[in-house]
């Protein structure tokens, strides 16, 4: 990356730094479209379905190949995979259809307003130094200098405040999400009439990760991730990112398969195997969190590893 510096300017609350953008960081883009053949707000609407369906075809496969090196990651064993389950997986799959149905549907009023604007980013990054430099004063005179500030002024525009809003929207999702996923187990009606639709996967597979009755999904789903995208007040592009990974990760999550070489499965020990134990009778009132990280379960005390399992079972056993 390579910012040209007024060098010469003084630095003063009045006259603050001048940039000039030569180079961007790697994630960015300058041109006005991503793809010249399709706008980035139709991205936002058609690349999360296309990520859903990609992995999940992805995983259908690994089902299906009948390959004996994929038996000892199945997170339960091929016998159990159908025997269990209460939907068929035609109903999953129109279910599913429908749901992404509503969520373009929703997703194409939302975004109508939407429009891929011109950044002055000089002139952000300007800013941005205007407010830094006051906080700076009790810096050396050295750590004041036009090329140190341009360059802090640099990181935190390219890199501080996009990572501030990722997190802040993971976290958002995350919330909304646990305590809403929560009410649905503690409340017998919203169990009952909603969220036992999902239940009725005993064994999770990937292009179920999103069978719900479709008020839950509007609300669980859609309206969180809406929620998230607004109030961190993400970009076109951002909201394209967080809104693929997502989908990404809800699929990994219930792929049935506990891969090591996983990155989605790396990332955070919310993952396939984790998921697997709310899917469980053992475990339906615990691991509620979804889809990022599991601090909501640590804290509220609803976590529940595989070594619970193991020993609530031996627990279960002596009792009988």
């Amino acid at each position: 990356m390579n910012t040209t510096i007024c060098a010469s300017i003084t630095i003063t609350p009045h006259d603050p730094l001048c940039f000039t953008k030569t180079s961007f960081p790697f994630y960015f883009s300058p041109k006005p479209r991503l793809f010249n053949s399709i706008s980035d707000v139709t991205l936002v609407m058609v690349g999360p379905i296309l990520a859903y369906w990609s992995l999940s075809l992805v995983f259908y496969y690994f089902d299906t190949s009948g390959w004996k090196w994929l038996e000892k990651y199945r997170i339960h064993e091929s016998s159990e995979i159908t025997s269990r389950d209460l939907a068929t997986r035609s109903q999953v799959l129109w279910a599913v259809i429908f749901q992404q149905i509503i969520q373009t549907i929703v997703a194409v009023f939302w975004m109508s307003g939407e429009s891929v604007h011109s950044v002055n980013h000089a002139q952000e990054m300007r800013r941005i130094a205007a407010y830094i430099q006051p906080g700076l004063s009790w810096a050396p005179t050295d750590f004041l200098s036009p090329r140190v500030l341009a360059h802090t002024t640099d990181f935190i525009y390219w890199w501080g405040i996009p990572m501030f809003q990722l997190f802040a929207a993971m976290f958002i999702i995350d919330t909304w999400q646990y305590f809403l996923h929560r009410l649905m187990h503690i409340n017998k009606f919203l169990y009952k009439h909603f969220h036992s639709w999902h239940h009725r996967l005993y064994v999770p597979y990937a292009f179920g990760s999103i069978y719900n009755h479709p008020l839950e999904g509007f609300l669980l789903d859609t309206l969180g991730a809406l929620i998230a995208e607004w109030a961190s007040r993400m970009s076109t592009r951002q909201a394209l990112f967080l809104f693929t990974f997502s989908t990404f990760k809800a699929v990994d999550d219930h792929c049935g398969y506990s891969f090591p070489w996983d990155p989605l499965q790396m990332l955070t020990t919310n993952n396939a195997d984790y998921h697997d134990i709310h899917h469980q009778a053992i475990g339906i009132k615990s691991n509620f969190s979804q889809p990022f990280f599991v601090h909501w379960d640590a804290l509220l005390g609803t976590q529940m590893t595989r070594k619970d399992v193991k020993d609530r079972r031996q627990k279960i056993s002596k009792t009988q």
